[in-house]
């Protein structure tokens, strides 16, 4: 080999090395795709939301999770460029708006990929793949939390539940795991905010969500009474 291959095959490994070090790959267990149920973040968010909410559950967030000790956060310096996703907006408003703030929905977008979806490689492989990932199993695969209450006839009427009935009705689409529930106190009526549902870091397939909230938490679901 002369000395314009050597250089070559330099050039070559030290792109490789640069290539790889700049793909950080965090260690995670598995994804929680968590969906809000908009009344409910409104009704006990102190400031009061800018538009009047949906009486559905909408994207939060796909978060890469572990098992034990802290999820992965921030794990790459990339910020989301708006002009990447133009294309998706249009769904995007509608399956994950800014509950709080729907003029801020960018803002929103932003963070959650900054916070979470930078971690989900090499699941995840940027952020085009990301939000593109929600839409399809918001949509395609039918992970819409609203659309697997109604079915169960569970329907966003104020009624007070029982937690099982929640648990079941959910399980029973998600191939019989566990979702993730997340329930505040909004004078003295405990109401359901946000449902988690759980797969392998691969994303394919459920799995029961650890960690559920203990007893104690400000987000523990008590066994009955649960408006919904």
């Amino acid at each position: 080999m002369g000395i314009t291959g050597m250089i070559y095959m330099v050039t070559m490994v030290f792109s490789l090395i640069v290539l790889i070090s700049s793909s950080p790959v965090m260690k995670f267990d598995y994804f929680q795709f968590t969906q809000q149920y908009q009344p409910a973040v409104c009704s006990s968010n102190p400031t009061p939301c800018r538009d009047p909410p949906d009486k559905l559950f909408t994207v939060h967030g796909l978060w890469p999770s572990n098992v034990n000790g802290s999820d992965p956060k921030k794990c790459k310096t990339t910020i989301l460029n708006p002009q990447t996703i133009t294309n998706l907006t249009t769904q995007l408003e509608t399956i994950w708006p800014n509950v709080l703030n729907r003029r801020a929905n960018v803002r929103f977008w932003r963070k959650q990929w900054r916070k979470h979806g930078t971690c989900g490689y090499p699941t995840i492989a940027d952020d085009m793949h990301y939000f593109s990932t929600v839409i399809e199993m918001y949509i395609t695969k039918k992970q819409n939390v609203s659309e697997i209450l109604s079915k169960a006839k569970i329907k966003p009427e104020k009624k007070f539940r029982k937690r099982d009935d929640i648990v079941n009705a959910i399980s029973q689409s998600i191939d019989y795991k566990k979702p993730k529930l997340k329930c505040k106190n909004n004078n003295q009526i405990t109401e359901l905010v946000e449902v988690g549902l759980c797969s392998d870091n691969n994303l394919t397939q459920f799995i029961d969500c650890p960690r559920p909230f203990p007893q104690g938490s400000p987000f523990f679901c008590p066994t009955n009474n649960i408006q919904y």
